[in-house]
């Protein structure tokens, strides 16, 4: 093993004996080189191990120094840049380049001669669009084998000065407010150069080249050189936003590279700088006293208060608030700022009385939204007096109370005495007199005297009227005094209607439906109404009615306090029949009422009601003992001189029948119905089509 030094690494020569690399054709009696980073010598040991660790370790090798390239270079081309060396003899090996920049994109930019190794640029390189290229170089022999290589060949360009600087943006804003101390800080400009960073060629420096405009000095600002902030020069009591000639600058920034030289590239950029406001000016009245006059019992504004501010109009160190600090215990008076001009409005919000107090003397303040900077403070002419003189009207008379509440039973007399109205004249310094009329009576109810204001009926009051809501009646009277021209005011009077069981309860429903053949001999549940309230409503008595026979057919019992169960004790036929019903209330004296309900027995099939579309009959016992009778008693005996009477039998209705027939013996019995119903009979009957279902008499006639 043998030691050699390069290039500040120790180069450690190792034989390879009988190991197998060194077996493989061609590396016969060869060494390989091995760099390591430690000047101390390698064991044996531990060279074989470096030997089995890389894949391959080539046998010659090539010297090959850094180059560069000047970027921007014009022709002619192509240039030689540097020259690669080998250690093999000329003329036994070729060389190759390949890499970016060679075989590859961009291809061409580079060459090698395959003879000297002299390495060559082609046309001109864009430092700022590839600033270096790692390419590969290597050496063949003539039939493609590989004798030295690859090594690495890095190409750099050198920067030249091409670029200028660009700022970030072409107009820049800032803002500093009025009376900043010296120094403070307006904003950054930024501009960068595509050239190397690392060169002068990139190193800018900024200045203010114009001020516009210059006044009151053409070095209000500032820019740092290097960073580019735009600080202020003026100092602070200068920096009046009111005083200034304007209140925006316009600088013109330039940057140049090559750190400021004279031969640097520039680039330039403008900066707008507004003054902006601080509340240091406090709101001043135009006028201390200013003068209104306004209607008694008249609302609205009744002056504009003015303002002068010298802040910067629509902020809030010149928007306006006005308050009243004096003069307005009632709160009768409010005051709003306008938008528009900064005007303060003031208006009446409640109406004011002449008579109470003609004239009005307020103290009004104005601030800023804003509030002001510490040495500045609100002075006495941000206070401003106001008189308003109240104008004297003819008001209109004025009821009271209103409304007028009185309670009074319904169907009282015609002519009784309900209430008095009651308007007084608020023109108090006046010698008025007040005439009363009725403005609005839906119900045509009320009279009133015009002098007095006396209130009595002309109509009967009925508390279960249309015009009648939640058991109270509303009139309008209207009082006039004899003022110039008259005035007028009108007064409400609500007449809460007592109940008087004035109205009859009646039965619902009207109609009831039962099945023929129907187990549940229940047919329906019928409930009371009542117009008239608690006393004179429920509960309510409801029963059968006087008619005899009924209580043979039906009966009702009592459910409840309002509803009563109505049920069949015996099947009926097919037929609609009126039932009558007695209901009467609680009321005291109580009042009855003598109703029917109509009752449809109907033949019920498959779910389905079909009931009768005729004539309604009057339920009675004799309607439904009358077929029965009348056969058995027309029927011939063997020891009676008639002989099949019942199909002589004719039955004639005797709707105005009052006095007795001389009739046969079966037609007595029959002579005087109490209720028409249904007769099914072997007889020829004889009725009148549409007969209402009233109270009559039918005959029946037997001849032989």
């Amino acid at each position: 093993m043998h030691l050699y030094g390069y290039g500040g690494a120790s180069v450690s020569v190792c034989s390879c004996g009988s190991a197998p690399p060194c077996q493989q054709p061609g590396f016969q009696r060869e060494v390989s080189v091995t760099l390591f980073s430690s000047p101390s010598k390698q064991s044996g040991p531990e060279c074989i191990s470096a030997l089995k660790t890389l894949p391959f370790r080539s046998k010659r090798a090539l010297l090959i120094p850094p180059m560069i390239v000047t970027e921007n270079q014009r022709a002619p081309f192509p240039r030689k840049i540097g020259k690669v060396i080998s250690t093999e003899r000329l003329g036994s090996h070729i060389f190759r380049l390949t890499g970016p920049g060679a075989d590859q994109d961009p291809k061409g930019l580079f060459t090698i001669d395959i003879d000297t190794g002299e390495v060559s640029v082609s046309r001109s390189l864009d430092r700022e669009a590839i600033d270096s290229y790692q390419l590969e170089v290597s050496t063949t022999d003539f039939a493609g084998n590989l004798v030295e290589g690859p090594a690495l060949l890095l190409i750099t360009v050198i920067d030249q000065n091409d670029n200028r600087p660009i700022f970030k943006e072409q107009s820049y804003t800032g803002e500093v407010l009025e009376g900043s101390p010296t120094g403070t800080t307006v904003m950054t400009m930024t501009a960068l150069d595509a050239d190397d960073p690392g060169t002068d060629n990139a190193a800018l420096r900024y200045n203010i080249v114009r001020q516009s405009p210059d006044k009151p000095s053409p070095n209000m600002f500032y820019i740092d050189a290097e960073r580019g902030d735009i600080v202020t020069v003026i100092s602070n009591k200068l920096l009046d936003r009111e005083t200034l000639p304007t209140t925006t600058y316009e600088l013109e920034i330039v940057a140049k590279d090559m750190s400021g030289s004279e031969v640097g590239l520039t680039g330039t950029a403008t900066a707008t700088i507004t003054i902006t406001d601080k509340n240091d000016h406090a709101p001043e009245f135009t006028h201390t006293l200013f003068e209104a006059r306004v209607f008694e019992g008249s609302t609205g504004v009744v002056v504009n208060l003015t303002v002068d501010d010298r802040d910067d109009p629509d902020t809030g160190a010149w928007r306006a608030i006005y308050s009243i600090i004096k003069g307005d215990p009632t709160l009768s008076f409010k005051i709003q700022t306008n938008p528009d001009n900064n005007e303060g409005m003031l208006s009446v919000s409640k109406p004011l009385d002449y008579e109470a107090k003609a004239p009005h003397t307020l103290l009004i303040k104005v601030e800023n939204e804003d509030a002001l900077v510490p040495d500045v403070g609100y002075g006495p002419s941000s206070t401003a007096t106001v008189h308003i003189a109240v104008l004297d009207v003819n008001e209109g008379p004025v009821f009271f109370p209103d409304p007028l509440i009185v309670s009074r039973m319904e169907n009282i007399p015609i002519g009784s005495f309900v209430a008095s109205l009651n308007a007084t004249d608020p023109d108090i310094l006046q010698i008025q007199s007040i005439r009363y009329a009725v403005l609005r009576d839906p119900a045509g109810w009320l009279s009133v005297s015009p002098v007095t204001g006396t209130v009595n009926t002309s109509g009967s009051l009925d508390r279960e009227s249309p015009y009648v809501h939640d058991n109270k009646y509303t009139a309008v009277f209207i009082a006039t005094d004899n003022g110039s021209p008259p005035a007028t005011g009108t007064g409400t009077l609500v007449i809460h209607l007592e109940d008087y069981n004035d109205n009859a309860p009646y039965v619902v429903p009207s109609i009831a439906r039962v099945c023929e053949d129907a187990h549940d001999m229940n047919v329906a549940i019928v409930g009371g109404r009542d117009k008239d309230l608690a006393p004179n409503a429920a509960p309510f008595k409801i029963e059968l009615g006087k008619q005899l026979g009924l209580d043979k057919t039906w009966k009702v019992t009592r459910v409840n306090s309002t509803h009563s169960q109505v049920m069949l004790l015996q099947p009926l036929k097919m037929a609609n029949y009126q039932l009558p019903l007695l209901i009467t209330d609680s009321g005291v004296p109580p009042l009855s009422n003598n109703t029917e309900i109509k009752v449809q027995v109907c033949v019920c099939k498959k779910n389905k009601m079909h009931c009768s579309s005729g004539p309604s009959h009057r339920a009675s016992l004799l309607v439904l003992l009358a077929t029965p009778l009348l056969v058995l008693l027309c029927k011939y005996r063997s020891n009676n001189r008639w002989t099949n009477c019942s199909r002589r039998c004719r039955i004639f209705w005797h709707p105005r029948l009052k006095h007795s027939l001389k009739l046969k013996p079966c037609v007595a019995l029959l002579s005087v119905l109490s209720v028409v119903g249904k007769i099914d009979t072997d007889a020829q009957r004889q009725t009148v089509p549409g007969r209402r279902s009233v109270f009559g008499r039918e005959a029946i006639h037997c001849t032989r």
